[in-house]
């Protein structure tokens, strides 16, 4: 089986890392053959695939005037590759991979959904292409797979083909997410933070989904009641030469607690620095995140979005999205607990997830529908 997988880029984000954990856990599998195309570049995560020997193509769009030219690299891929199936990740991949691979040779689709919140009002081009993808759903994709119960009953509100709609929890290889003692330890060190310190991490992207100033303002309200009190915030553009994140922090009053990590390739050893984990998005779908600090025993507090209060289940707290007081009592009833507390909390987090969420369940979801397509019952 030959699955084309075609997404808008491969920077490192959470449709895909999801994507590569897919690809990597098929690797010994020869019967399953994966090839990517990305319309935008390799980012970080196309090198570490092609270092693995999977296939990965780069198209360079760049703005709506390389559309055209796209669009015939993309077509002229998928008649080249010869699919089983052509899997599209996120809006503008359903968009032009649907479309390709019907042109092509009406070769089995599947969309992937990622997003929940759909601001009304919203007119910005994803806007457009998501209110053309719902009209196409009823007749581009057989299968319509979403990260979450709550992306499914978003998009099926706004006239997404309820009836191609499945749900497939991201999984995580959990022997991937564990660190030593002494690896938090001398994380901690390399970056000014005390043993005696007490750190609240985040980790996500510069963007306003991730709603970073929520963060720094729960960062001020604690900063005030706490003095041995350290905020980590880890992801791309989470670093001194953002000048807006740095305006943010110096009207804070806690810059100087606040550690920026920048985007890292040691995820396990950034959690595992961390005390109490932080969510504290205005939007998602399925947290990665969120799942990933459950995997490193981290007690934590997350926003109301998505299906976060799923997978945290009732161990942590879950609070109202964009309302930094609520987020900081949340970090407080945790912080308020004895480091035992914290740790037995942690340790149920970790076990809830590594039950639930694992890549070998995700994956056969995903083979569930490969299966079906294969066999030609399409819906």
């Amino acid at each position: 089986m030959k699955i084309l997988h075609v997404i808008v880029g491969l920077e490192s984000g959470g449709a895909e890392r999801t994507l590569q954990r897919m690809v990597e856990s098929d690797a010994s599998n020869a019967a399953v053959a994966h090839c990517i195309v990305s319309l935008t570049g390799a980012g970080t995560i196309g090198p570490e695939l092609q270092r693995q020997g999977v296939d990965v193509q780069v198209l360079g769009l760049r703005s709506v005037l390389d559309l055209p030219r796209v669009f015939w690299q993309l077509l002229r891929a998928v008649r080249a590759a010869k699919p089983d199936i052509v899997q599209t990740w996120m809006y503008h991949a359903d968009f032009l991979g649907g479309l390709a691979a019907r042109l092509a040779g009406r070769y089995p689709v599947i969309w992937c959904v990622r997003t929940t919140d759909l601001p009304a009002g919203d007119r910005s081009i994803t806007a457009l292409l998501r209110w053309a993808c719902a009209r196409l759903s009823h007749r581009i994709p057989d299968v319509i797979v979403c990260a979450a119960q709550a992306s499914r009953a978003t998009h099926v509100a706004i006239g997404y083909d309820a009836t191609k709609m499945v749900v497939v929890a991201n999984g995580y290889d959990f022997s991937r997410l564990s660190a030593r003692l002494d690896e938090r330890h001398a994380w901690r060190a390399q970056h000014g933070i005390a043993a005696d310190e007490l750190v609240v991490g985040s980790m996500g992207r510069w963007h306003a989904d991730k709603d970073p100033d929520n963060f720094i303002r729960m960062a001020a309200i604690l900063g005030r009641q706490h003095a041995r009190l350290r905020f980590l915030m880890v992801g791309r553009g989470l670093d001194h030469t953002n000048a807006a994140l740095m305006r943010s922090l110096e009207g804070s009053g806690v810059a100087a607690r606040c550690v920026l990590a920048g985007e890292r390739q040691d995820v396990p050893q950034c959690l595992a620095a961390m005390d109490v984990f932080c969510l504290h998005s205005r939007t998602e779908a399925f947290p990665n995140v969120l799942a990933e600090a459950m995997a490193m025993g981290l007690p934590c507090v997350t926003t109301d979005v998505g299906d976060a209060a799923m997978v945290l289940g009732d161990c942590g707290y879950v609070v109202p999205k964009m309302d930094a007081a609520a987020l900081a009592q949340g970090v407080t009833l945790l912080l308020q607990l004895e480091p035992a507390e914290r740790q037995a909390l942690g340790a149920r987090a970790r076990e809830r997830v590594r039950a639930r969420f694992t890549i070998a369940a995700a994956r056969a979801g995903f083979e569930s529908v490969y299966q079906r397509l294969l066999n030609g019952a399409r819906r």
